[in-house]
């Protein structure tokens, strides 16, 4: 008899452990982690879908603890459950909404911004959702609310700032 309830998918699970000083390295691979878009499942361990990508990240990153006079190891797993993995990809996709909320609403600023302002903001804000986008495993409907926002901006960045041409404009006298 074969169960009709889906199977959870594989996970990289990257466990560390590094000297509280010097803090440096302990600080950039909490940076590097939160670019992966990891998610914590306690001290010292975090999880990601597994994929050749995820994996091959992690191990370089288990290579710098190493460097860094610490412990690290990366691990293929499955939750027993499915409500586990629906929990585990919950949490990724309610990190990721705020980012995209947060991008959405740099969008809107940058609407009212002059053409220079708007036009740096539209290429930095178009590398950030790159960047989340690349760490977006699970996408929340903010994701849509972000694209949107971009789209505005662009449209908002491809309307002329002066007259058009063949516009008749009065001089002052």
């Amino acid at each position: 008899m074969t169960s009709q309830t889906p199977s959870p998918g594989e996970w990289v699970l990257f466990s560390y452990r590094l000297p509280r000083e010097p803090s440096g390295p302990r600080t950039t691979l909490w940076r590097r982690l939160k670019r992966l878009g990891v998610v914590q499942l306690s001290d010292g361990l975090v999880a990601l879908p597994a994929d050749a990508r995820t994996r091959e990240q992690l191990e370089w990153l288990a290579d710098d603890v190493a460097e860094a006079a610490g412990t690290a190891g990366v691990w293929i797993a499955r939750p027993t459950t499915v409500a586990q993995e629906r929990d585990l990809a919950t949490a990724m996709a309610a990190a990721r909404a705020q980012e995209y909320l947060t991008l959405a609403e740099q969008c809107g600023h940058a609407t009212r911004e002059d053409a220079a302002d708007r036009g740096r903001a539209l290429r930095r804000l178009r590398t950030e959702w790159r960047a989340i986008n690349r760490r977006d495993f699970f996408p929340p409907p903010a994701r849509d609310i972000a694209a949107a926002a971009l789209r505005d901006l662009a449209a908002e960045e491809a309307v002329p700032a002066g007259p058009t041409p063949g516009e008749v404009v009065e001089s002052a006298p």
